[in-house]
């Protein structure tokens, strides 16, 4: 086969690239070397739609967080996908942490996120009577959705323009010739298969750097990995909002904060923790007493044994350990050949502003 655009990596970002650039007459491909798509980050994370509260003004991350939240909110409604504008409060527990969620309020205002607000602690009590919070930064927009249901959108979409996909096949080379790249596949039963493609996102989140070294770019991903713990089902309904910590310092995470699903259940997480480089997502099970003791500053009801792991995460960081922050890299590399390397939270959010980014480098 040959290729107008190849997609490597079908999650969440992968898919919303090939919906965005199928037209019905290119021919586009999307690589996955796992049996069905959006089985690696895109599916293990916390479902949230982001405000775009925390990433410095001006930073892709801030920017593609905003537009694609407005994108996201406005591709759920128009085609009935599950998800709720929950809101979210940001706590503040110690005066100290006040100051930082005002200068995170600040910060929110530089990126167009004007609809956030600073909170009291009564006024606190009079949306959420069950936490514990000093003051607030208050963020409606904030909301959640089925990350699965998103993907098999971006999916069906990409597929009746044209785009086709092609499971268990891993990209083990890439070459650059005359108009375009030559591409090398392994299928699952070790058989190889090489083609042509015009042009080539690079879309493969963990191995993202991997793929991007096969055309001599030099990027680092380092493996950050996140565990959640579910909170035992008779608490449900205590919390109508989604509720975080102040975040971590170095951007590293965003704290362990209290989450919801679609059907109400509540969820602790993630935390942050710098891995090797394997995709291992058992849930430490030693980490619940870390986790209550963290929740249970602003979630009083909480007791230890409402506590349970539930599943984990990995990100795909540029930001090493004790470095400071680190934007998207989203880069034409070679000519027609997009990197999309460190696209971690938030890039859920973000994937459709990201996709949208992409056709805009390939098409000018």
């Amino acid at each position: 086969m040959d290729a107008d655009v190849t997609v490597i990596g079908a999650g969440v970002v992968g898919l919303a690239v090939a919906a965005t650039l199928a037209d019905g007459k290119s021919g586009i491909y999307i690589l996955e070397k796992n049996e069905s798509h959006g089985r690696g980050t895109s599916s293990r994370n916390s479902e949230v739609i982001h405000a775009g509260l925390y990433y410095p003004p001006g930073s892709l991350k801030a920017r593609l967080c905003v537009e694609g939240r407005e994108m996201l909110y406005e591709i759920c409604k128009k085609h009935a996908l599950p998800h709720r504008k929950t809101g979210k409060l940001l706590i503040a527990a110690s005066e100290r942490e006040r100051e930082k969620i005002e200068q995170l309020y600040r910060n929110a205002l530089q990126n167009g996120v004007e609809s956030v607000s600073l909170l009291e602690e009564r006024e606190v009590r009079a949306l959420e009577p069950n936490i514990k919070a000093f003051a607030a930064l208050y963020s409606p927009e904030t909301g959640i959705l089925s990350a699965h249901s998103l993907m098999d959108y971006f999916l069906h979409t990409a597929k009746e323009r044209g785009a086709e996909i092609v499971y268990h096949t891993l990209v083990i080379g890439v070459e650059g010739m005359a108009g375009g790249y030559r591409i090398t596949t392994v299928n699952a039963q070790g058989e190889y298969f090489a083609f042509t493609s015009e042009r080539v996102v690079n879309a493969a989140g963990l191995q993202s750097d991997v793929v991007a070294r096969m055309v001599g770019k030099h990027y680092l991903l380092h493996y950050c990995k996140g565990d959640y713990f579910s909170i035992d089902g008779a608490k449900r309904g205590m919390v109508g909002r989604l509720v975080y910590p102040v975040p971590e310092e170095n951007h590293v995470g965003l704290g362990v904060h209290l989450t919801l699903d679609l059907a109400g259940r509540m969820r602790l997480g993630p935390d942050a923790a710098y891995t090797e480089r394997v995709e291992d997502y058992r849930v430490a099970g030693e980490k619940a007493d870390m986790f209550y003791a963290s929740a249970a500053r602003f979630l009083p009801f909480l007791r230890r044994e409402d506590i349970i792991p539930d599943m984990s995460g990995i990100r795909p960081k540029l930001q090493a350990r004790g470095e400071g922050f680190r934007d998207f890299l989203i880069s034409e590399d070679m000519p027609g050949f997009v990197n999309l390397v460190g696209i971690e939270s938030p890039g859920l959010t973000a994937a459709p502003a990201i996709a949208r980014f992409v056709k805009n480098i390939l098409t000018c």
